[in-house]
């Protein structure tokens, strides 16, 4: 059962009132994510407004009632109001005419229905009116919320053919928000898998991870690749790294680990640096996220062993990583503050040791064992260095 959004919180925003008196309540529709969330009771943090005016109209009337505006996406016809309680992204209504499975040229239209019939699935296009809350459905949008199913507006594959990003988002979508298969959609996803090849790569790795960072994309991620999708984005990911997805999620859901999209991405692929440097390149993923990829691919059975050396040497996430990947406890460093190492350079030259190589050396010998000792006092530092300034020089 649905809720009645008259329940939820983000419609009483300050912000939006203010923008509905500014803009005018006959000529906005709370639109998208905000009205499909909040129908299922879900938090709701980002507010998408539709509009038949012009962006140019928009601007005006925002500037006259006070509210500043940023042009994030004018060639496309949105405008984003700042409010204090969020900014909120303000479309006019548009049509497409003409697409190419990667972008659209569109024109403006007046047509609420015009608008609603460009967007991919019926969940999607449902219009909420700013004052009165009442749902403006125009393709069965409420009936499919309430079986939980996710299904294209008009034929599916003619909107894939348009939007070959389609494709993932609904099984994006289908793993958060589904539970009845839409056969028709899961028959043109497979039939059009290929289309995928001619995406950017960043607006695959994007989809890709949102998936991933759901809270259980497993059963999604395994039909993807029964239906040859998933071999078209990352070949990489076998049956055998399908299982280890599945145990990634259970580690982490039975330690108390939040979902991560990058980890498991690591899960999906063999643990080879090769290939996650190979993954990461052609995903265009961030320098950060790339240097996760490898550094869990270069985990070993022996990493579960002294889970605290390992955050001292790797930093504590990406042990954690390499844990959770190897089923192993990841708890016990999950709040432990990773010491610094005490001891410098000067201690030692004050010891009589010429600066230089000898100094580097000394204080590697006793790091090492500082580590390997569990981390001990001062004292015990003091003593490992005495040890090593003892043993003759190489």
């Amino acid at each position: 059962m649905l809720r009645d959004l008259a329940d939820a919180d983000w419609p009483r925003r300050a912000g939006l009132a203010a923008l509905t008196a500014a803009l005018g309540a006959e000529k906005i529709r709370w639109v998208g994510g905000a009205v499909r969330d909040g129908l299922l009771g879900v938090p709701v943090h980002d507010v998408d407004c539709a509009t038949p005016l012009m962006p140019a109209e928009v601007i005006d009337l925002c500037t006259k009632a006070g509210i500043r505006t940023v042009p994030t996406g004018i060639e496309h016809g949105t405008i984003t109001a700042i409010l204090k309680d969020g900014p909120v992204e303000i479309t006019t209504l548009r049509r497409d005419v003409a697409t190419d499975g990667r972008r659209a040229t569109i024109a403006f239209a007046r047509d609420w229905a015009q608008d609603a019939a460009r967007r991919d699935f019926t969940i999607n296009a449902l219009y909420a009116h700013p004052e009165t809350l009442a749902i403006t459905d125009y393709f069965g949008g409420l009936d499919d919320l309430v079986a939980r199913r996710v299904r294209f507006i008009g034929d599916a594959r003619q909107r894939i053919a348009e939007d070959h990003l389609r494709i993932l988002r609904y099984y994006r979508f289908q793993a958060r928000f589904g539970a009845e298969l839409d056969a028709v959609a899961e028959n043109a996803c497979a039939e059009l898998a290929h289309t995928l090849k001619g995406l950017s790569r960043e607006r695959i790795a994007a989809e890709l991870l949102a998936l991933l960072g759901l809270p259980d994309p497993h059963p999604t991620v395994e039909r993807m690749r029964s239906n040859s999708v998933l071999g078209v984005i990352l070949p990489e990911a076998c049956k055998a790294q399908l299982a280890a997805l599945a145990r990634l999620i259970s580690a982490e859901n039975a330690q108390g680990f939040a979902a991560d999209p990058v980890r498991r991405l690591a899960a999906l692929l063999p643990p080879s640096p090769d290939v996650a440097e190979t993954v990461a390149a052609r995903l265009r993923l961030s320098k950060a996220q790339r240097n996760r990829l490898v550094s869990a691919a270069e985990r070993t059975a022996s990493d579960s062993e002294k889970t605290q050396a390992l955050a001292y040497r790797l930093t504590t996430p990406l042990a954690i990583d390499r844990l959770l990947l190897l089923g192993a406890d990841a708890t016990s460093i999950a709040s432990w503050p990773v010491p610094a190492f005490p001891l410098k350079g000067g201690a030692i030259v004050a010891r009589g040791v010429t600066a230089g190589p000898s100094v580097a050396r000394i204080l590697q010998a006793v790091e090492a064992r500082w580590v390997a000792e569990g981390f001990p006092d001062s004292a015990r530092i003091d003593a490992l260095l005495a040890e090593e300034l003892a043993k003759p020089a190489a």
